[in-house]
């Protein structure tokens, strides 16, 4: 029987190292330990890379690792709300501010200002938003799916760091399931009142389906849960596959019932994960796990690169 290992810290420690210690411990550091490890085989072997991403994971400061792991090629395929895709656009011209959860929020209202608990947004930046779909926004007769007309905004945004634009740049498609619920939504209807805009939501299902049929192996990072999280999953119940490798950083728990506080050994009964499946959830706010989840795997694989030359 393993023994606990008490954590040794040093002075310079790498986050890989500090992992990699996590895994001789217990309750949550054990499992972020066990979630770099499946997240390194997913990276670095023959894995079709889906990413599920929910929450205000964008507005929260984490845009530009997801756009570094598009642009690094370590996610194949993207699933995510309307609302990240609009902060996401924000961000390329404009900012979130720091603020305070315990304001006072009519007083943030008279000021011009809306709150995702302790970040704020400025009345400005959404009229600027609003201003830049109206003159991206396609007028043509044809219907498109939702990948596809993000794939358009994407050619028209020009900051590099943009998940948008990387998914643009590197043919990573980007699958917004509940494209409505959002301002991009709002913005999109808005305009196809006077204007030709048809999206067929529809056509996503039969795009992500096939990537699915077309995955020898299929490894997944789900950031909270949701639409993007079912959607990504249910994708393999009309195929002969299962999803492999799994990870999901949640701060929700099953005892409710909800998707996103489902543990993934619920998946493997619906066949979603396979029965073989390599998985584990990490309890706890995606705005600390992910970065040392990010951080810890890319730095162990490139210094196992440098290594090898």
């Amino acid at each position: 029987m393993d023994t606990v290992k008490q954590i040794e810290i040093s002075p310079g420690m790498s986050v890989d190292s500090l992992t990699k210690a996590m895994m001789h411990c217990g309750f949550g550091a054990r499992r972020l330990g066990d979630a770099v490890n499946i997240y390194e085989s997913m990276l670095i072997d023959d894995y079709r890379k889906f990413f599920a991403l929910s929450g205000a994971i964008v507005p929260a400061g984490m845009r530009n690792i997801i756009s570094m792991l598009i642009r690094d090629g370590h996610i194949d395929v993207l699933v995510t709300t309307g609302a990240n895709l609009v902060h996401d656009m924000i961000e390329s011209f404009g900012c979130h501010c720091l603020g305070s959860s315990d304001s006072d929020d009519v007083e943030l209202r008279d000021a011009g200002l809306s709150r995702i608990y302790d970040i704020y947004l400025r009345d400005d930046d959404f009229i600027e938003f609003e201003e830049l779909m109206q003159s991206i926004l396609p007028d043509k007769e044809e219907v498109i799916s939702g990948r596809e007309f993000i794939r358009l905004l994407g050619s028209k945004i020009e900051d590099r760091k943009s998940i948008i634009r990387s998914a643009y740049d590197q043919n990573v498609p980007i699958f917004c399931p509940a494209l409505a619920d959002s301002m991009l939504g709002l913005q999109a209807w808005l305009h196809s009142q006077t204007k030709n805009l048809h999206v067929d939501a529809f056509a996503d299902v039969k795009e992500i389906i096939d990537i699915c049929y077309q995955s020898p192996k299929s490894g997944i990072v789900i950031l909270g849960g949701g639409v993007p999280k079912n959607f990504a999953l249910q994708s393999m119940l009309v195929t002969p596959k299962s999803f492999d490798l799994a990870i999901q950083l949640t701060t929700d728990t099953p005892e409710a019932g909800g998707l996103s506080g489902a543990t993934l050994s619920e998946a493997i009964s619906w066949g979603k994960l396979s029965t073989t499946a390599r998985y584990v959830t990490v309890y706890g706010d995606a705005t600390i796990n992910f970065p040392l989840l990010a951080a810890a795997t890319i730095s162990r694989i490139r210094n196992k690169h440098q290594n090898i030359k």
